[in-house]
């Protein structure tokens, strides 16, 4: 089977402790985990923003920040892991090692953070490139990525495709501290224009869209990839 690496935001699976996505996540990827092997990596989201702004409160240097954000984020794939009951790797891989190794059981593995001062975004694109992925999905809080924050600048153009340089122009000017929120990262950007795995960015706070995407390629989002030929449906 083709190998899928998810990047699912912490604010799109766990809007907040109670009115989170977690029995609906865990429907899709058991529907999906027989036609793909998949790779699911969890963000912190406002969960995890808020523990930072603690640390930061107290003075605290983002370094040490980061390393909570971690523990947010593997606490929210622990989540996820229990959600997929028997679907899923029992533990959450801590490293692209162990994820790569968990993925030869053939059950869907489930990691969060790893390195302060890389984003999830960051992780999901080494580990697309580490197990060599057909295709590094974004399941984010927008429907794909703009010319500038769709939030902030009514203005702002959705891109149906671009290639991974142009992602590099618009993600270029992003900050890089503990608990950043961004489409997607600078890391990540690169790692993508690297690797030449493509990726697609579409809007996770409706978990069918990413059966939608995977199975039917339909989908309303945005493909980074120096190919023009859509990469779904697998």
């Amino acid at each position: 089977m083709k190998k899928v690496v998810l990047s699912l935001g912490g604010s799109v699976l766990m809007p907040s402790l109670e009115e989170n996505r977690l029995a609906e996540y865990a429907s899709v990827l058991r529907s999906l985990s027989g036609k793909a092997s998949l790779l699911v990596v969890v963000g912190g989201g406002g969960e995890a923003r808020r523990y930072i702004g603690i640390m930061r409160d107290l003075g605290v240097d983002e370094g040490t920040s980061d390393e909570v954000g971690i523990l947010i984020t593997r606490l929210n794939a622990t989540l996820l892991i229990a959600a997929l009951g028997d679907n899923a790797y029992p533990k959450v891989a801590e490293s692209h090692a162990e994820a790569k190794k968990y993925a030869e059981s053939g059950k869907i593995v489930v990691m969060g953070g790893i390195t302060p001062g890389q984003t999830t975004d960051a992780v999901a694109a080494v580990l697309a490139e580490r197990v060599g992925a057909a295709v590094f999905l974004n399941a984010t809080s927008v429907d794909g990525i703009y010319s500038a924050d769709p939030k902030k600048d009514v203005n702002a153009t959705r891109f149906d495709a671009i290639t991974p340089q142009k992602l590099l122009e618009i993600v270029g000017g992003t900050a890089l501290g503990a608990g950043s929120n961004t489409v997607l990262d600078i890391v990540a950007a690169r790692v993508v224009e690297r690797s030449n795995i493509p990726l697609v960015v579409l809007d996770g706070r409706d978990p069918k869209n990413l059966t939608e995407a995977l199975l039917t390629g339909k989908f309303r989002g945005t493909v980074v990839s120096k190919s023009k030929k859509n990469p779904l449906p697998l």
